[in-house]
Parts: C-alpha cells; structure tokens; sequence
C-alpha cells in the first residue's frame, strides 16, 4: 500500500513547478520576442535597455520571494520537545472552566471557545494559540494561519505571510508590464510579415500574461484589505459574517497592520527578508476582545436580570457594598466564574447572619 505522505510530498511539488514553468515561459517570450528585437532597432533601443533592466530586477524579486515562501515554514505551535508545555492539551477535570479562563488571561487569549474553554487541536493534542488553525494537508497547526496555498506548497502564516504577500505584489507588477508594453509588439506582429511562430509566442505570451494578470492582481488587492483589515483568509470567511466578531481586536491602525505583515522596518517592506517581530502566538488585544465580551455577556439574560435587580437596590445579586463581588464590578472587571463563586459565598454569608438576627429577636 503507497504511503500516503509520499503521495502528498510528491503532488505537492506539481502546483511549484506550474508556477516556475509560467515564470521562465513569460520571461522567455518578454526577451527574445519582444526586447531583444526592440534592442536591435536603433530607434527602440533606449526603451529595451529600460524594460530589460526593470523587468528582469522584478524577475530576480519574484522569484526570490517565491522561493523564500516555499521554504520558510509558516510557523507551529511550540511543542513539549521545544521545552514549551503551556500548549498540551490537558484534559477538563473539576473547576477546569475556571482555570481556563484564568489561564487565558495569563496568556492573553482572545479566540475561546462556546463553553468558554480554551481552544484545543485534537489532531495534534495541542491547545490553539489565538489565530491558529489546524490544515489537514499539512497535518500541523499554523500560526496565524492565512490559507493553505498549494501553489506554494504550504500554508500562508505567520512567518511567511510577507514572502507570500511580496510574491503577489511583485508578479502583479511583471504581468501588467508584459500586456502593456508588449502590446505594441503584438500589433507589429499582426500587421507586418513576421515569422508565424514569432507571431504565435507573442500572442501567447500576451494572452497569459493577460490572464495571470487579472487573477493576481484580484488577489493582490484582495490581500491588500485584509492587510490593512488585520485579518486573514479563514478569518474573513468564517467569522467576518458574524455579529460577535470583532475584527478590532487585532486592528492596530494602518501603519500598525502594515508592520504586522512587512516587517517594523519600512524601508525593508518591499525585500523578502526582515519578516516581522513577534512569535505569533501572542497578539495586542483591547478592551472589546471576545474573551472579555464571553465573561461580560456571556449569559445575556442573566444580564438583563443584573439589570433589573440594581434599580432594586441590587436584592438578592450578593453584592452588597464592600463584598467582593461588589468590588469586582465596580472595578470594571468582567464577571467570571471565580467572581461567580465569591457573589454566591458572600451571598450564603448574607443570608445566614439574617438568620442568626431573626433568632436573636
């Protein structure tokens, strides 16, 4: 029986070597049919030496990024092997919701799960940073996951999200350059007695390039919003439809989502290196993540009954002025299960002392 993870490793380099080939076809076609002639005319000449000098730096950039996106793995959660055991999965015992939550505040978690609890990976027996997703295809848990490229042969994340990213720009700008400026060539090979393979190459050149172009660069200025959105692929499709989602929990402005993707160094932005800082694991929250919006409202109605029961003089809450709980909410903290535990003790303290007074008279 054929090992399937060689299978895997095998077909996965098919999508690699479409792309290569399409890079040395076009540039192939873009020298020989189109620069090499303008070269040769003296009246075109100065205007070759231009478009082989750009266009072949924008070559050496895309594939140099190319590379490093395939090569650079997008990032995995650490594991016990690294010395790192905050992310194993534990199995929930007693109190576990609470020490959930306790746990992700320490670790400053803001993806949680329904329950409450933290998100955990059954696959690789892991709990899941914040933005980390699971590809089957890689059989691993992707930092920052984007998406599972396969013209890349692997995800889209955290560590090579720029390679990916400069990758699109940079062939964005190459295929627009060969229908525009080929575009003369084309017509001269229409009009005048050329070669008819000469014809046929510079035909096909221009309408691959045409196509490849509208797909990148689509792709491209879609990449471009979600940068500047601080989101990602999987982020958008799942969770941008719905109303709990607050995307402004990794928004850090402009400038601030641009240095998350190119790296702090603006004047690097544009080279595939100088990736940026971080470990993408832990991410800036605010005030509105989603982690304190489940232990704020969380239970909705039991919220509006809090509601109700302060314009009472807070009856029957156990949050009596100088209680615990009292001092909880009125530090603007959120409502947990601990915060839970100490209302309802306070509230057992309450009732028996009326007890006690009761027995007294």
């Amino acid at each position: 029986m054929p090992d399937t993870r060689d299978s895997f490793e095998t077909s996965k380099w098919l999508p690699i070597s479409f792309v290569a080939i399409n890079i040395g076809l076009l540039y192939v076609i873009y020298m020989m049919f189109h620069c090499l002639p303008l070269l040769a005319d003296k009246a075109t000449a100065g205007r070759a030496v231009l478009d082989i000098m750009f266009f072949n730096s924008l070559t050496f950039m895309i594939v140099l990024s190319f590379i490093r996106a395939c090569t650079t793995h997008p990032g995995s959660i650490p594991s016990k092997d690294d010395g790192d055991t905050t992310w194993e999965y534990k199995q929930p015992g007693i109190f576990s919701s609470a020490k959930s939550i306790s746990s992700m505040l320490g670790l400053g978690l803001n993806e949680v799960k329904k329950s409450g609890e933290r998100r955990h990976c059954k696959w690789c027996a892991k709990y899941k940073p914040d933005r980390a997703h699971h590809c089957r295809a890689c059989r691993t848990c992707i930092l920052k996951m984007d998406h599972h490229c396969p013209w890349i042969g692997s995800c889209v994340g955290f560590k090579n999200h720029k390679f990916f990213f400069l990758t699109l720009f940079y062939s964005t700008i190459a295929t627009n350059m060969i229908v525009w400026t080929m575009l003369g060539s084309v017509e001269n090979a229409v009009d005048n007695t050329v070669s008819f393979f000469s014809m046929f190459m510079l035909i096909f050149g221009e309408t691959l390039a045409s196509f490849l172009g509208l797909v990148v660069t689509v792709f491209f200025v879609f990449h471009i919003w979600l940068m500047l959105k601080a989101t990602t692929t999987i982020e958008f499709c799942e969770k941008s439809m719905k109303r709990t989602w607050d995307t402004s929990v990794y928004n850090r402005g402009y400038y601030g989502n641009l240095c998350a993707v190119l790296g702090d160094n603006p004047l690097l932005w544009l080279w595939p290196g100088s990736p940026p800082s971080g470990n993408g694991i832990n991410f800036s929250q605010t005030e509105n993540s989603n982690l304190l919006k489940y232990m704020e409202g969380g239970r909705g109605m039991k919220k509006k009954k809090a509601s109700k029961n302060k314009t009472r003089g807070n009856a029957g809450t156990g949050e009596y002025p100088g209680s615990d709980a009292s001092l909880v909410q009125s530090n603007g903290g959120p409502e947990s299960p601990l915060s839970s535990t100490i209302s309802l003790t306070s509230q057992k303290g309450k009732s028996t002392d009326s007890a006690r007074n009761t027995v007294e008279v």
